[in-house]
């Protein structure tokens, strides 16, 4: 039986939570091609060839798997994106850094396979899931500090939803005024003494994929004056839950980040 539905029946999802959301959204057979570094769902690993990293991909495969669409995100690969362009395929980057980004990016793949009445409900799903986490965090007795490590050399702090799922979770985001910042460097923390001044009481880490390593942090020159590292409160936070701008982010990261600041308090 043919697909019915219009728009891009041979898809290639350079990234997780494109992957997620087709999944999500009851669409995931038109996923031809899957990154290498997707972990949800589960089900996509097992089911999907793997294409790509995040930096770099095997065109020649995705040539072969004779895609109608792939959908990347960030400029980190453009270069990618770029090298599929000249080869004559229709590639869509996303590119957004924030909550109202993710929702964006879910009404956008709804409206391109057609089923936008499904990405209806995954939205209003996702809204009421935040909408309770939101209405618990009003509930604790005070706001703690919150620091989020991204990269560890040098010291990044979070990108945009991070930040504000931190402070729709209970928290106060120590390096706010650096969540804009559209790539890492622009979030980059140019001296450890700037997290030891402002003395957060949770730190959460997620190395962009790489095992978070809490000695590394124990070890900073003055870090053990640091209320979160003297009273223990440190934790790291997967990657796939909370760096992948998608449904993740909006269910599993968030509800870890808002349990962690729960027993902060």
């Amino acid at each position: 039986m043919t697909d019915e539905r219009r728009g891009p029946q041979r898809i290639v999802c350079l990234t997780e939570e494109t992957t997620e959301t087709i999944y999500r959204l009851g669409e995931q057979h038109r996923i031809v091609g899957i990154s290498g570094f997707t972990q949800r769902p589960k089900e996509a690993r097992k089911e999907k060839p793997k294409i790509s990293t995040f930096r770099n991909a095997k065109v020649d495969s995705i040539l072969e798997l004779k895609p109608d669409m792939v959908l990347g995100f960030s400029h980190i690969q453009a270069d990618i994106a770029a090298e599929l362009v000249r080869a004559g395929l229709d590639v869509h980057i996303f590119n957004y850094r924030s909550v109202a980004g993710i929702f964006e990016m879910i009404r956008f793949l709804g409206a391109l396979l057609d089923c936008a009445d499904k990405a209806d409900i995954l939205e209003r799903e996702l809204h009421q899931g935040l909408d309770a986490i939101r209405a618990a965090a009003e509930k604790l007795p005070r706001r703690p500090r919150v620091y989020f490590e991204e990269w560890n050399d040098p010291l990044i702090s979070c990108v945009g939803w991070v930040s504000e799922l931190i402070e729709l979770a209970g928290g106060d985001h120590c390096f706010r005024e650096l969540a804009s910042g559209r790539n890492a460097k622009q979030r980059r923390i140019e001296d450890p003494a700037m997290v030891i001044e402002r003395a957060p009481e949770l730190i959460l880490a997620s190395w962009c994929g790489k095992r978070f390593k809490p000695e590394d942090l124990y070890s900073r020159p003055g870090w053990k004056a640091i209320p979160a590292v003297a009273n223990g409160q440190v934790y790291e936070i997967n990657s796939s839950d909370i760096l992948q701008p998608g449904p993740a982010a909006l269910t599993d990261g968030v509800a870890r980040i808002h349990d962690l600041i729960r027993r902060c308090v």
